[in-house]
């Protein structure tokens, strides 16, 4: 992970994607994070096809929004695609040691755009895990609460949520206003917020 990470497409490739998530049906609301260092919440989180469609999303835009993967998944030939991808291997066994490694990415990018599930999983889950805080916290990022709407077919990085000190009380607040969005996942019975 303390490689130069790619941070950008060429047109080509953008327009291709752009192309396929509207054939897909996909409306993209708004576009990337309009900052430098960002973390956009991708709920809910309910389906291995949510990677696909938040990659075509991003790269519309000729962006590269990272995204988390366990590390199971970085088996020849997969590995090297989701590497081109921006995915980042992820090591349950060693939380601790990934989030350094993505702090000190974050830190070692004029640009970095993550993309987190706080779910942290594709089963339906009510406490959603708060890593994203402590990132954005020791980098400076921004946070965003995006979302992909299988039911209306919407994806956005949505706006930006002020964190605080108490990330358990910030966790409370973004599943709050999650609630009040009736998002659908790929997956119906794979989304819970409280």
């Amino acid at each position: 992970m303390a490689k130069k990470t790619k941070d950008s497409y060429g047109k080509r490739w953008s327009s291709f994607c752009g192309w396929l998530l509207r054939k897909l049906g996909w409306t993209s609301v708004g576009g990337p994070m309009p900052v430098k260092k960002g973390i956009v919440l991708g709920v809910p989180h309910t389906s291995i096809w949510d990677f696909l469609i938040c990659y075509l999303f991003y790269a519309q835009y000729g962006k590269v929004a990272h995204i988390m993967v366990k590390k199971e998944f970085f088996f020849w030939p997969v590995g090297p695609i989701l590497r081109a991808c921006g995915a980042v291997p992820v090591d349950r066994q060693s939380p601790t040691a990934t989030m350094r490694s993505l702090i000190a990415a974050m830190q070692g990018c004029d640009e970095f755009h993550l993309a987190i599930a706080p779910e942290g999983t594709r089963k339906a889950v009510k406490k959603w895990k708060t890593g994203f805080h402590l990132i954005a916290r020791e980098t400076g990022a921004e946070v965003f609460v995006g979302y992909y709407d299988w039911g209306r077919k919407e994806i956005t990085v949505g706006r930006k949520f002020e964190i605080s000190d108490n990330a358990r009380a910030d966790m409370d607040r973004i599943q709050a206003y999650y609630e009040t969005l009736g998002l659908q996942g790929k997956n119906k019975g794979g989304y819970v917020t409280h």
